[in-house]
């Protein structure tokens, strides 16, 4: 049974609570086979995941490339596809080594060019496009424009909404690990979402200050990822990383206690960390970032885990989480 899907803020473009992000299989820290990344798409597929989210940087276009493949046969109107624009790919002159210090394990066949000019983003649209081999693409995020915002404002973001306009993207938002931006672009463009990644999860709340609020005040609908912060809320042990450095002794207590807290409610912590953002009216869909077919499926039970009220007060009251934080409890 495929998961009830719900438009994204204003527009009409369907997702669900949970949405599959592709930089994994775009060779994120590790290799992944052309196999074990369709097994991984086919394995969301099969979890009732009809949100599919890729983009450039992701492995030089190697996720564009294998998601494109793994979906072409599927219905297109049965799922929802996004990429992002702002880093065009070019060609590199000649043999460069790997990609390892953007993150990938690729070869660095092509270099990044950041673009946020109304010709790069019908540009990286029409490459997109060309990799993917999809007839369209659903939702376009500008990506990670923190430091490009005013040409990101005044001349990405008007491409986007008359692409939007002209009825080729059905959806338009910005992508981004801080909140502070995409407040901004909030109040000075017609977003219809924001992907907050990292900032409203369990051990890090700085997207509710402002963000949230504003998003459900104006219809934005968001989209929450990171929500493991890189792996200490999936897996909290001495050496494990938040936002992709080793975690401070501090953070790592903490997740320890979250941990504990959880179990004593029979709750995986990798379960309430899913959850957790929904308690928020904003929130419509958690992207999470999966390499492999068993990685999807723990997402998928995860967040089908029922997780009792108990659990939620008993975090607040042992100063876990904020006394103010909404809580999925109150969602309902």
């Amino acid at each position: 049974m495929t998961p009830r899907r719900r438009p994204l803020g204003r527009s009409e473009v369907p997702v669900g609570e949970l949405a599959f992000g592709a930089a994994g299989i775009g060779n994120l820290f590790t290799p992944v086979t052309d196999a074990e990344a369709e097994e991984a798409v086919d394995a969301a597929w099969d979890s009732g995941v009809r949100y599919f989210d890729t983009a450039p940087h992701y492995g030089l276009g190697l996720s564009e490339r294998r998601l494109g493949r793994a979906l072409r046969d599927r219905p297109r109107d049965a799922y929802t596809l996004s990429t992002k624009v702002g880093r065009l790919l070019r060609r590199a002159p000649g043999p460069a080594g790997d990609d390892l210090a953007h993150g990938f394990a690729v070869p660095a066949t092509h270099h990044r060019v950041w673009d946020f000019s109304a010709v790069g983003v019908r540009r990286s649209i029409e490459d997109s496009l060309e990799r993917l081999g999809l007839d369209r693409i659903d939702i376009a995020y500008l990506h990670d424009p923190d430091d490009h915002a005013e040409q990101a404002l005044t001349e990405a973001y008007p491409a986007l909404a008359r692409l939007r306009a002209e009825g080729l993207l059905g959806a338009i938002g910005v992508g981004m690990n801080q909140a502070g931006l995409l407040a901004r672009f909030i109040r000075e463009t017609d977003l219809d979402a924001v992907l907050l990644a990292g900032r409203y999860s369990l051990l890090d709340q700085r997207g509710l200050a402002e963000l949230l609020p504003l998003a459900a005040e104006r219809g934005v609908g968001v989209v929450i990822g990171g929500v493991f912060n890189s792996g200490l809320l999936a897996d909290p042990r001495p050496g494990a990383t938040f936002d992709y450095t080793a975690a401070p002794t501090e953070l790592l207590h903490r997740a320890l206690r979250l941990k504990e807290v959880c179990e004593r409610h029979g709750v995986p912590l990798r379960a309430a960390a899913l959850r957790f953002p929904f308690g928020h009216p904003a929130v419509t869909s958690v992207l999470v970032g999966a390499r492999s077919a068993a990685e999807v499926r723990d997402a998928a039970a995860m967040l089908r885990h029922r997780i009792p009220d108990g659990l939620w007060a008993e975090l607040k009251e042992r100063e876990l989480l904020p006394p103010g934080v909404p809580t999925p409890e109150e969602a309902r």
